[in-house]
């Protein structure tokens, strides 16, 4: 079947493709509970999500010397890891993903995890082959500046006007507004649904399985 809209789709990782987002919102009231910083509300924490490291901590500890950010990103890292409840991919999404490779699409990931930490993450659930392309938060510029993007499409030779991106943060659906591509809102995720309506994405998904039904009828 000819393809209809894209031939690249990009997905964002946590709370999109991994089920992390509350863990990745606990470990930051942690962090800043053990410097004695205010500790974020859950919409305030979970609102970071998806953002680079350092972005998001600057968001959510706006009183701490930027000094001791390092300090707060290691105590983030240690509740992050060495706490970690393992972490599991939501369900249904190894299947979207295989279905979409098998029709030939291309897959890629832009995501505000850090290199490493996409590289376990990808190893532990075992999906490193199905991605043509990774672009990460300390790599290049943080989530919604288009530079993820704009980099993923010229290393796979694709077009932005044939790409779609993929995300449940507003971050995701005003990174693919500023790099020209298409965007897809999940309300699964961290951020609430009014919030992705407002930017107006071609769908907002409210389920994987619904994410997956609207690939296959649209994409």
């Amino acid at each position: 079947m000819a393809r209809q809209q894209f031939d690249l789709i990009v997905f964002d990782w946590d709370g999109t493709l991994m089920d992390s987002t509350a863990h990745i919102a606990r470990s930051i009231q942690s962090a800043c509970r053990d410097l004695g910083l205010p500790v974020p509300a859950d919409e305030a924490a979970s609102y970071v999500i998806g953002l680079g490291l350092r972005d998001a901590l600057q968001i959510a500890a706006p009183t701490l010397d930027p000094a001791d950010y390092p300090r707060l990103a290691e105590r983030y890292r240690y509740h992050y890891l060495v706490k970690d409840p393992h972490t599991e991919l939501f369900i249904g999404v190894r299947e979207m993903l295989q279905s979409l490779r098998d029709e030939g699409y291309l897959l890629a990931v832009a995501t505000g995890k850090s290199r490493v930490g996409l590289n376990r993450a990808l190893d532990q659930v075992r999906l490193t082959s199905l991605f043509d392309g990774t672009r990460c938060a300390d790599e290049t510029f943080s989530k919604p500046h288009p530079a993820m993007l704009h980099e993923l499409t010229r290393e796979l030779g694709q077009d932005p006007a044939r790409t779609l991106m993929i995300g449940d943060t507003t971050h995701d659906l005003q990174m693919a507004i500023n790099a020209g591509v298409a965007g897809v809102g999940v309300t699964y995720g961290a951020h609430p649904a009014q919030s992705l309506v407002a930017l107006g994405p071609k769908y907002v998904a409210d389920s994987v399985d619904a994410l997956a039904a609207w690939l296959r009828e649209y994409a």
